[in-house]
């Protein structure tokens, strides 16, 4: 169903499963990057919750987070 609504899956599949379809490598590692990110911006209440009412400000603020983190990590 998803083929023929143009998406093509990017999750690997489970290695005992009779026909596997095919997937990008890449496309996973970069897709798991990106979701290890908002798991590391949740950290965060005021992102997690979005406290802030104006985009400007909530963006700063995921700014904010995303510039601690960095320094967090290195």
């Amino acid at each position: 169903m998803a083929r023929r609504l143009g998406y093509r899956p990017v999750i690997p599949p489970h290695p005992r499963r009779a026909r596997p379809w095919p997937y990008d490598r890449r496309r996973y590692r970069g897709r798991n990057c990106i979701e290890r990110l908002f798991r590391r911006l949740k950290r965060f209440r005021r992102v997690h919750v979005r406290y802030d009412k104006l985009d400007v400000v909530y963006l700063s603020f995921v700014y904010l987070a995303l510039i601690y983190d960095a320094l967090q990590l290195a």
